[in-house]
């Protein structure tokens, strides 16, 4: 495991893949505003989560909230959505099609 930090989720590999998305790209956990917690997805915060989900607010996108799962590396939720789906630290490819559900996540 390339990170310390604890990951929520269902089948959660060192990379922070899950159970619902695990192509070599899906590569990021992130932190829930809710309960401040990692999970790969929001398909795993649903099936094992506080049960409150809550969208980080815009005036807290300067706290870390994206964990690459490859290097470890915290980054802000302005750094994740400005990356175009690479880490910034390592290089590594994050699945651009998280896009689609970023309303999940960040206000």
């Amino acid at each position: 495991m390339a990170h310390a930090v604890k990951v929520k989720g269902i089948g959660v590999d060192p990379e922070t893949r899950c159970t619902h998305y695990h192509s070599e790209i899906d590569r990021i956990a992130i932190k829930f505003y809710c309960c401040r917690e990692y999970y790969p997805c929001f398909e795993c915060h649903q099936a094992v989560g506080c049960g409150n989900p809550q969208v980080w607010p815009k005036e807290e996108f300067s706290q870390k909230t994206v964990l690459c799962g490859s290097c470890g590396c915290e980054l802000t939720t302005a750094q994740y959505l400005q990356c175009e789906s690479t880490c910034p630290n390592c290089s590594a490819a994050f699945n651009p099609g998280c896009s689609l559900h970023k309303h999940l996540y960040f206000e």
